[in-house]
């Protein structure tokens, strides 16, 4: 019999895996406690009821719009609730609030122009310790694009985001969510 895990627990045991935070896949149905397991027709219910994503963010989808609006091309016409979802991967190893955590990566806030391996609090691996850019949308994109091949030798241990869309989308994401402002 199929059981219908939590969404939290699909996003660690898949988001931990993406990063190679994990050696082995989660045992989470064994750590799932039986009141939170259901059937499959149990779920099929469940799911007719449940409301939508979107109604469970703070702000709307044409907030969220107008947020991206102000970025420059081409990440002010990119999807908020693609990278939002892209960005849950990415949240295992780094944080974007203002004064957040360091994880297993460093906080984002304020990576944009911020030179790279710049932040105080973080041991950074030598080949970003040696690398003279600033961190720009365009550059974020290369490294998502594959961190190995953009920067070798840096301890990132992520194979990259291949869709050029998805890529927009998460950076768009970052950006509206960790300081970011348009050059005027």
């Amino acid at each position: 019999m199929k059981f219908r895990m939590s969404a939290l627990a699909l996003v660690l045991a898949t988001g931990l895996g993406a990063c190679g935070g994990a050696d082995e896949p989660a045992d989470i149905e064994a750590d799932t406690p039986p009141a939170e397991m259901s059937t499959p027709d149990e779920a099929d219910a469940e799911a007719d009821t449940e409301a939508p994503v979107e109604a469970e963010t703070a702000s709307g989808p044409a907030e969220e719009s107008a947020q991206l609006a102000s970025l420059p091309a081409p990440y002010a016409s990119a999807d908020y609730a693609t990278g939002k979802r892209l960005f849950m991967q990415c949240s295992s190893c780094h944080s974007l609030a203002e004064g957040g955590p360091t994880l297993l990566g460093p906080n984002l806030y304020g990576m944009f122009d911020r030179q790279v391996g710049g932040l105080d609090n973080f041991d950074y691996s030598q080949a970003l310790q040696e690398a003279d850019f600033e961190w720009t949308p365009e550059q974020l994109d290369q490294w998502l694009a594959s961190p190995r091949n953009f920067l070798p030798g840096n301890r990132m241990s992520f194979a990259g985001v291949p869709r050029e869309d998805n890529r927009v989308a998460v950076i768009a994401y970052i950006m509206s969510e960790t300081g970011y402002t348009p050059e005027s």
